[in-house]
């Protein structure tokens, strides 16, 4: 967890750049340049993202040394390697989708997106992984890795079928509406 901690804080300083850099653009009335944002920083943290994902997986026997010595400790640890690599991998591109939504202004869908696919998919899944089929702690995390998935391909629509330029327009008639210029 400790090394997921510290890989996660590159997305989600993509997370608030992004935002910010999209809500920009669109303020701006160009919605190209929010799509060339949007682009620019998923394809950059997802590269980022594969080359933790890639260390883990070339090291998931010796990560558990960072920590401790003990046996036991070590085998779990490169039991749960693999877990933690596509853990990586998904949470270097959901945050960053996420900050593209809130720069956006859909902050409504994506909450209603992170709740549904949390505690709607991700927590039932953990636990019927966990303990109904008898993974433990690997059932959890996969089923935690199952919604953050679900999630995550929910973003990649809701963004791809975006329509940038109507999106600006919009962003556009709210700073009116703002400013009192109706």
């Amino acid at each position: 967890m400790n090394i997921n901690g510290w890989e996660m804080m590159i997305p989600l300083a993509f997370f608030a750049g992004t935002g910010v850099r999209v809500a920009n653009e669109l303020g701006a009335g160009n919605g190209r340049g929010a799509k060339f944002a949007m682009i620019v920083a998923v394809m950059t943290s997802i590269a980022i993202g594969l080359c933790f994902w890639l260390l883990v997986m070339i090291f998931h026997d010796k990560f558990a040394f960072i920590f401790s010595n003990s046996q036991p400790v070590v085998e779990m640890v490169k039991k749960l390697s693999i877990l933690l690599a596509f853990t990586i991998l998904l949470n270097s591109v959901q945050p960053v989708l996420s900050g593209v939504a809130v720069g956006s202004g859909w902050q409504t869908m994506v909450a209603y997106v992170n709740i549904g696919c949390y505690y709607l998919l991700g927590v039932p899944l953990g636990f019927l992984m966990g303990w109904k089929f008898g993974q433990g702690v690997m059932g959890i995390w996969a089923g935690m890795i199952g919604g953050t998935a679900v999630q995550t391909l929910i973003l990649i629509i809701l963004t791809v079928r975006c329509n940038w330029t109507k999106e600006a327009q919009k962003a556009h008639m709210r700073l009116q509406k703002w400013a009192g210029k109706h």
